[in-house]
């Protein structure tokens, strides 16, 4: 397996595992994102699209780049996260306010809905495994194989 076989395995892998557990403790866990939370998602998205399309393309000339973007995405998502994480422990001032999802509906369906959702705020951890918060591992696991998947699909082959 070469190394940019290798790069873009990993660009395919790493969002989908992200989002994987994203998604799950959303649905599954019942942890309700912030904004920031939705942030990290869209890059993540973004490469993984990338990704389908690298794969799609073979070993067509416009794959490497395919997979570059992806790489790149997936490190805005780790720089988003990491900034995220500042805010949850305190380094420095996020947002100041919240938001939710309209799904549209009536006046009173609105309303309804607005009281029924529960207020994430983005300046607190709603979890954390050995003081590292759900944006802090995005941060982690992002910048490190984002890094890993430029340096892979930028080495040369020999």
């Amino acid at each position: 397996m070469t190394s940019f076989d290798k790069a873009r395995l990993l660009a395919l892998a790493v969002p989908a595992a992200l989002l994987a557990g994203a998604l799950g403790s959303q649905y599954v866990g019942g942890l309700y994102p912030c904004e920031m939370y939705h942030w990290q998602r869209w890059p993540h998205y973004a490469a993984l699209a990338l990704a389908i399309a690298a794969f799609g393309a073979g070993r067509r000339p416009v794959a490497r780049p395919l997979v570059l973007l992806a790489g790149l995405a997936i490190l805005i998502s780790g720089a988003i996260g990491l900034f995220h994480a500042g805010v949850e422990y305190g380094w420095w001032e996020g947002l100041t306010r919240c938001a939710a999802v309209n799904t549209g509906g009536s006046s009173a369906d609105i309303l309804r809905e607005i009281m029924a959702t529960p207020m994430i705020r983005c300046d607190e951890a709603q979890w954390t495994l050995l003081g590292v918060s759900l944006a802090g591992f995005n941060a982690l696991l992002s910048l490190g194989f984002g890094s890993t998947i430029l340096a892979l699909c930028l080495k040369r082959a020999r």
